[in-house]
């Protein structure tokens, strides 16, 4: 299973190759946003362990929040995550541990919140408590 997995990420990152190639021939602006896998100006609701793998792949750069409806932390975090996805290039996506218990045990969430940061499908960064917008904009802008 691994292989196919590792197949479909060196043909996700031929077509990105291929779409900045048109883009660059094209006169266009590495600048601006491409016009199809754009990150979403809202946080993506993680629906099941296939989801966030569709969505980890699909975006250079993810950052995942590991959030229960409960926690302090997390609603105080809130604002912070809804302005990344909207002002950053990061696809920001939620997973509420009370929901996703397997998928919180999987992104190592022993507390919440837990931040997790992907980079070409890949957990670059991981971090426990509630964390200020300036720390993750840096994180994000280091890894995009």
């Amino acid at each position: 299973m691994s292989e196919s997995i590792d197949d479909e990420r060196q043909r996700i990152r031929e077509r990105k190759k291929r779409e900045l190639r048109e883009r660059l021939e094209n006169g266009e602006s590495l600048d601006a946003p491409a016009k199809a896998g754009d990150a979403p100006d809202e946080p993506i609701a993680i629906t099941g362990q296939g989801h966030l793998d569709e969505v980890v792949e699909e975006y250079d750069v993810v950052l995942v929040d590991c959030y229960a409806d409960w926690c302090g932390p997390c609603q105080m975090l809130e604002p912070t995550i809804e302005a990344l996805a909207a002002e950053t290039d990061a696809a920001v996506a939620k997973v509420d541990v009370d929901a996703h218990q397997r998928i919180a045990q999987q992104l190592g969430a022993r507390g919440v919140p837990t931040l997790v940061l992907y980079a070409d499908g890949q957990p670059v960064e991981r971090m426990v408590g509630a964390q200020d917008r300036g720390t993750l904009e840096g994180l994000i802008e280091q890894h995009a």
